[in-house]
């Protein structure tokens, strides 16, 4: 007798974003997970811990939902059970993306123990907070632990289905972007992204945070209908075309056919 099962592989195919600056940090992600074209669900990939004027962190979460999900309830359960090390007890934000990363590497490995299917449970995150009064920090944690800031000349992370929301973030963000500024490019970032892949999808999380303030007290959740999205992204298709009419004419449009200025002997295109 043979038996057959079957094993549901929840990916999370995500878009996540983090832009940090002199004068904090921008967070955005999708809410869109996969299971196969007829199983999609929701669920949120940004989840934040604060300790008001101590800590505050939040965490970016890309790759299989199972892993994610356990690594989540790990880091809480650390902390409600005075587990060492936890986010509470850390001293700098490279403790606590040691801690987060080992926390990571050890879920996965559980999962591989128990299941030998071949699945992937590997998962993706970025770390953002502040500890006291250093320096806030944005942190993306690879599956096999290791983990790399940002650089100065493109101060931003990101995870998942990264291609499609770059350019805005190359030509528009530093170190000095104002955070609302960094906000609405992060929201555009995405919104560029889910036009051009079906797996990233609202509703869409946008979290500010303001160095030293040690709370998060800006944060946005975008359905697909919230007027503030769909504004900014009409306005933002609008000045695409605006833009586009504004590059300059080719000589062809913009001269006068008699105009005796214009080279005689001009080079056809093949074809």
């Amino acid at each position: 007798m043979l038996l057959f099962t079957t094993h549901i592989d929840d990916t999370q195919l995500t878009y996540c974003l983090a832009i940090n600056t002199d004068s904090g940090f921008v967070l955005c992600s999708d809410s869109r997970t996969n299971a196969g074209f007829d199983n999609v669900s929701t669920y949120s990939k940004m989840h934040t811990f604060v300790w008001p004027n101590n800590r505050v962190f939040a965490l970016l979460a890309a790759g299989n939902l199972a892993t994610t999900q356990l690594v989540i309830r790990r880091l809480q359960g650390d902390m409600d059970n005075g587990i060492l090390p936890n986010l509470l007890s850390v001293c700098s934000m490279h403790e606590a993306v040691d801690y987060v990363a080992a926390v990571s590497t050890s879920v996965q490995n559980v999962h591989l123990v128990r299941d030998n299917s071949g699945f992937n449970f590997e998962a993706t995150f970025i770390l953002s907070g502040q500890i006291g009064n250093s320096p806030h920090e944005t942190l993306m944690i690879y599956p096999q632990g290791n983990y790399i800031h940002e650089s100065n000349e493109h101060p931003y992370l990101q995870i998942g289905e990264i291609k499609y929301g770059k350019p805005i973030l190359d030509r528009i963000v530093n170190r000095a972007t104002p955070l609302e500024r960094a906000g609405r490019c992060a929201l555009v970032s995405m919104n560029s992204t889910i036009r051009s892949n079906l797996t990233v999808a609202p509703p869409i999380e946008l979290l500010i945070y303001e160095k030293n303030s040690l709370a998060f007290e800006h944060k946005l959740y975008l359905t697909e209908s919230d007027p503030f999205s769909k504004e900014l992204s009409e306005k933002w298709n609008e000045g695409l075309v605006q833009a586009l009419l504004n590059l300059p004419k080719f000589y062809w449009e913009t001269t006068d056919a008699s105009d005796t200025n214009q080279p005689k002997n001009l080079a056809r295109l093949p074809g």
